[in-house]
C-alpha cells in the first residue's frame, strides 16, 4: 500500500483509485477496508485534499432583538473611487430589528478617534446607545481604543470568529444591495458617488424589505414615510397616549414575529446543504488555511499551500458551534477560536512525525497586505545620492502604521500605485 500512494510514481491517489490499481495484482481478506483506512490515516492527504462533503455545522441565527437600536450590524465599503470631498469608504450601520441603515462616507486615512466622532454622530445622537453590535474581525473594531469605547458605553461586542465573516450576513446583504444602488446612481445621475448618498439611504430606508414585510422607515417611524410616489395615501390622524403606546408595542411584536420567521426559513434551506458535526474536548483537528483571492491566512500564500494546518487539540467548546484550539507560539496573534466549519477532524497514525511546522505570520492574519495610497513624500540624502522615498498607506491598517518605503522598489513592486 505504501508503494502505490507514495511514491513519485504514484502521488497520492484516493482509497477508490489505490484499490483498483492494487487489486489487479494483489488481495487479501478486508482489502477494500484496509486501504480505505491506510489513505484516510495519510497526513499529506489530510493536510492537501478538499473535503468532499456538506460543510460542517448547522446555521445558528442570532437572538432577534427587543427594540428599535438594540442591536446592530456594522462593515466597511472600500475600494470606491475617491471623491472631490476626499471619500473613498463607506462605513454602513444596520439596525437588526427594523432594518434601518445608515451609510457614513469617510476615508481609509480616518483615525479611530475620527470614528468614533462620526458613529457618535451618525447613530448614538438620533438612536441612543446600543446594547451590542455585531461585525467582523476588522482591526478597526479589534482596536484598544473602540473596545474601551463601547465598554465605557455599556455595549456589547459580537466578533465574528477566525475567518468566519458569514456571522454578519445582515450587513453583507446591505452592502451588496448599497453597491447596486451606488453603481445605477452614478449611471443614471452621473458625479461623485458621495453627492447621491443621502438619498440612497433615503431609498433604501424606504423600500419594501421581505424579512419584516414592511419598509425600514415604517419599522422605525411606525408610518409609511411621505414620497412623492405615495403622497396622495398618507392619511393625517393623530394617535395620542395609551394608544399610541399600543400600537408600537404591536408592531415590534409583529416585526419581531415576521423576523424569527424569515430566520426559520433561511435556516431550515440552508441546513439542507450542510450536516450536523461535533467534536470533542481534548480531539486533536486540523485547520482550515485554503487560500482565497485576495486573502492570505497565517502567511500561507499561493495555490500550492495546503489546505490545512495543525493537527491542533481542542481546548474548549465555544456555544454551539465554535471551538478554542490549542495554537502553536508561532500563532499567538490568531484569535484561537474557530467555526466548526473551518476545522477537520485529525486521523492519528503512530508513523506520523508532527514536525512544529514554520509559520511566518501577516500581521493583519486574514489581507494579504496591499498599498493603498501614497500619502507623502520626501527625499533622504546620503553621501553619493538622493534617495526618493514615499510614504505608504497599506490596508487593513490605519494611517498611523503608514510606512516610508523607496520609491524605485514601490515602482517595480506595485507600478499600478503611481498611475492612480
Amino acid at each position: 500500500m505504501e508503494e502505490g500512494h507514495n511514491t513519485p510514481y504514484s502521488v497520492h491517489p484516493g482509497g477508490d483509485k489505490l484499490y483498483k490499481d492494487l487489486k489487479q495484482n494483489f488481495w487479501w481478506p478486508r482489502m477494500k477496508i484496509e486501504v480505505a483506512e491506510f489513505v484516510a490515516r495519510c497526513l499529506n492527504c489530510q493536510k492537501v485534499k478538499a473535503e468532499r462533503c456538506k460543510p460542517k455545522g448547522l446555521v445558528q441565527p442570532l437572538e432577534v432583538p427587543t427594540w428599535k437600536w438594540d442591536s446592530i450590524s456594522m462593515d466597511f465599503v472600500g475600494g470606491l473611487p475617491l471623491t472631490t470631498s476626499g471619500k473613498d469608504k463607506i462605513w454602513v450601520i444596520v439596525d437588526r430589528l427594523t432594518k434601518t441603515a445608515r451609510f457614513i462616507p469617510m476615508n481609509e486615512t480616518w483615525s479611530m478617534d475620527k470614528l468614533a466622532k462620526a458613529y457618535i454622530k451618525h447613530v448614538v445622537k438620533y438612536h441612543g446607545v446600543p446594547r451590542d453590535i455585531v461585525s467582523d474581525r476588522d482591526s478597526r473594531f479589534l482596536s484598544q481604543f473602540w473596545r474601551e469605547l463601547q465598554a465605557a458605553m455599556g455595549t456589547t461586542l459580537k466578533l465574528s470568529t477566525a475567518f468566519h465573516p458569514t456571522t454578519d450576513g445582515q450587513t453583507e446583504r446591505t452592502i451588496q444591495t448599497l453597491e447596486d444602488m451606488l453603481r445605477a446612481c452614478v449611471l443614471d445621475l452621473q458625479g461623485s458617488w458621495d453627492e447621491h448618498l443621502d438619498l440612497i439611504e433615503f431609498s433604501y430606508n424606504n423600500s419594501y424589505h421581505a424579512s419584516i414585510k414592511m419598509a425600514p422607515y415604517e419599522a422605525l417611524y411606525g408610518q409609511k414615510c411621505r414620497s412623492p410616489l405615495c403622497w396622495g395615501d398618507m392619511v393625517d390622524q393623530v394617535v395620542l397616549g395609551p394608544q399610541y403606546l399600543q400600537d408600537t408595542m404591536e408592531k415590534i411584536k409583529l416585526i419581531q414575529a415576521r423576523m424569527k420567521a424569515a430566520q426559520d426559513r433561511q435556516k431550515s434551506y440552508a441546513d439542507l446543504g450542510r450536516k450536523p458535526a461535533e467534536f470533542e474536548v481534548g480531539e486533536k483537528v486540523l485547520l482550515k488555511v485554503s487560500p482565497t483571492k485576495g486573502v492570505m491566512r497565517f502567511g500561507k500564500k499561493g495555490k500550492l499551500s495546503p489546505r490545512f494546518i495543525g493537527p491542533y487539540e481542542i481546548l474548549e467548546k465555544v456555544g454551539r458551534v465554535a471551538y478554542r484550539l490549542a495554537l502553536p507560539t508561532e500563532l499567538s496573534k490568531v484569535h484561537d477560536v474557530f467555526h466548526i466549519s473551518q476545522l477537520k477532524k485529525y486521523v492519528r497514525d503512530e508513523a506520523h512525525i508532527l514536525n512544529p511546522e514554520v509559520i511566518e505570520l501577516d500581521e493583519t492574519l486574514t489581507y494579504e497586505e496591499r498599498p493603498v495610497k501614497i500619502l507623502d513624500t520626501k527625499t533622504r540624502e546620503t553621501r553619493r545620492k538622493a534617495i526618493r522615498m514615499v510614504k505608504v498607506l497599506w490596508s487593513n491598517h490605519l494611517a498611523e502604521n503608514a510606512t516610508w518605503e523607496t520609491e524605485d522598489d514601490m515602482r517595480k513592486r506595485y507600478p499600478e500605485l503611481f498611475s492612480q
